[in-house]
């Protein structure tokens, strides 16, 4: 059985995906990449953490700081390599 820690790990990186969803818009494929992104960041944000010892907004052994940036970061990353190519213009053919 998980522990507390990781439940409410888990509800808080889901819960940043998808607000970012509802901001950023899209169908269920980005839905998903934005949870796996939100997941993912969130993790590597607690281990980096964990490693530099930022003790900053901990909540028992979750270090919430970083995990949030790094959870932020991550979705911010998916949609800057999953937006549409640019159109080009009239004048640039």
């Amino acid at each position: 059985m998980p522990g507390p820690s990781f439940v409410f790990s888990f509800i808080l990186a889901t819960l940043y995906g998808a607000a970012f969803h509802l901001v950023s818009g899209g169908d269920a494929r980005r839905l998903a990449l934005f949870l796996l992104a939100a997941w993912l960041g969130f993790a590597l944000g607690h281990g980096f953490g964990e490693v530099v010892h930022v003790t900053l907004l901990d909540i028992g052994p979750l270090h919430m700081l970083p995990a949030t940036v790094g959870a932020w970061l991550a979705l911010v990353v998916a949609r800057i390599l999953t937006r549409p190519p640019a159109r080009q213009s009239a004048r640039s053919k």
